[in-house]
């Protein structure tokens, strides 16, 4: 392993947020050992006031990465500790629980593959706006579009190149269903190091997106004609990589799936309005959870809890003997997210809970009638009804630690409350003279 001036000792906040300190590389032995100390109380959601005790991120010796944006330094992914302890707000440790328990439970690892769609955006002609960084692109159906996803190719290429000297192996590139968007697939790993895969994905995308002068964001639904970004999540178990015991093909409904992956759907689909609060994290994330707007004609996003055979409208699709969900935003936090599925898919397991029938119709085009004949219930419209749903779960709240979750509840109602309060200038104009 060659060595560095710098080591970054990282870890996110409970929003998924990267947060580091810059260690000099004659110092770098301390991330390993006590770690690199941090005063608990500035970092969003874990629960610790300004008197309190020092969180120390300690560092995982495999996780060192170069960072290229930043001359001879590397990231170190961390876990927090408190008084010598993980901490159960922490959401690497938190993640790393469920994924022990998975194994406990199994006898197998949890694998899974994140799908990362963002906007590239650049400033707008007033103050604080942002446009579009793929100049002229006004296509209804923008989608694989090569024009504008050649206009960003040194972007898309440079952050291919430096995933790639990361250890991180990517596949594919497109340009996505809105204008300005874009994604980018690498190769599934363990439910741990793909969400460290997909932070160190995050960092690099808006560091490099910096330099070429544009915004890389991840917010769910920056315009309301367009579709919103992502983050869809594949899943699939196995003894080693490569296997995968969600896969059978002798199902006898032809999905290709297993007694226990089925069983996982299942408590996917019991606990589908808690996985909510924590997949769709903001408020913004529930203007891309709708069946209409988009000027492509689809949103591509779940309003259902359904799941089908290769149903792109469906809160579950299967394909290929594994599980994909739909219903992550790419504003979710990797770790809380594999770790929430985990305890859904544990309860189908461990009350081997039936995933009800598939559907494969168009489920944006379903009346209120035929959803309630097919049993289908939709998935909360809002975050506080998310996280209502959330508080109300045994299942997500043993899972994840009472402790934060009531952490996780506070945070957000308090995110709810301040921009539920504001008046956008879209209420202004329907309502100033409508009354």
């Amino acid at each position: 392993m060659a060595e560095f001036d710098y080591y970054l000792a990282q870890f996110v906040d409970i929003h998924g947020r990267p947060k580091a300190k810059l260690v000099p590389g004659k110092h770098k032995e301390m991330i390993f050992g006590a770690g690199a100390g941090f005063a608990g109380f500035a970092i969003a959601g874990m629960g610790m006031g300004p008197h309190g005790r020092e969180f120390m991120a300690i560092g995982d010796r495999n996780s060192i990465r170069p960072v290229p944006w930043m001359a001879s330094t590397a990231s170190v992914t961390c876990d927090g500790y408190v008084d010598g302890k993980p901490h159960a707000l922490d959401s690497r440790v938190i993640a790393k629980k469920a994924l022990a328990d998975f194994r406990q439970a199994t006898g197998l690892e949890f694998f899974t593959g994140l799908e990362p769609e963002f906007f590239l955006l650049k400033p707008g002609a007033t103050a604080g706006s942002w446009v579009v960084a793929t100049e002229s692109e006004s296509l209804d159906k923008p989608c694989y579009d090569f024009r504008h996803l050649s206009s960003v190719s040194d972007f898309l290429m440079e952050l291919r190149s430096t995933l790639e000297g990361a250890g991180i192996d990517v596949y594919q590139i497109d340009h996505e269903d809105a204008n300005g968007q874009f994604e980018m697939n690498f190769t599934y790993a363990d439910g741990l190091k793909t969400a460290d895969n997909l932070t160190y994905f995050k960092m690099a995308a808006q560091a490099i997106a910096k330099k070429h002068g544009m915004l890389c964001s991840f917010m769910p639904k920056p315009f309301a004609e367009r579709s919103g970004s992502g983050l869809h999540m594949h899943m699939s178990a196995g003894g080693k990589f490569g296997e995968n015991a969600f896969e059978d093909k002798a199902d006898p409904r032809g999905m290709n799936l297993s007694p226990m992956a089925y069983h996982f759907l299942g408590g996917l689909i019991a606990n589908a309005k808690a996985l909510t609060a924590i997949a769709a994290p903001s408020v913004n994330s529930y203007k891309r959870l709708v069946k209409l707007g988009s000027r492509s004609g689809a949103t591509w996003a779940p309003v259902n809890i359904a799941w089908g055979d290769n149903n792109r409208t469906a809160f579950v699709r299967v394909l290929g003997g594994r599980l994909e969900l739909r219903l992550p935003d790419a504003a979710s936090n990797p770790y809380l997210l594999t770790a929430a599925i985990i305890y859904a898919g544990l309860d189908g397991i461990h009350r081997k809970l039936d995933s009800g029938q598939p559907c494969n119709e168009n489920l944006y085009e379903l009346t209120s009638e035929q959803l309630v004949q097919k049993s289908i219930e939709r998935l909360p419209s809002t975050l506080p009804d998310a996280l209502d749903a959330l508080e109300c779960s045994d299942v997500i709240a043993q899972g994840l630690g009472s402790v934060f979750v009531r952490e996780f509840l506070d945070v957000k109602r308090s995110e709810c409350d301040e921009l539920l309060r504001q008046v956008s200038p879209a209420e202004f104009r329907r309502y100033v003279d409508f009354y």
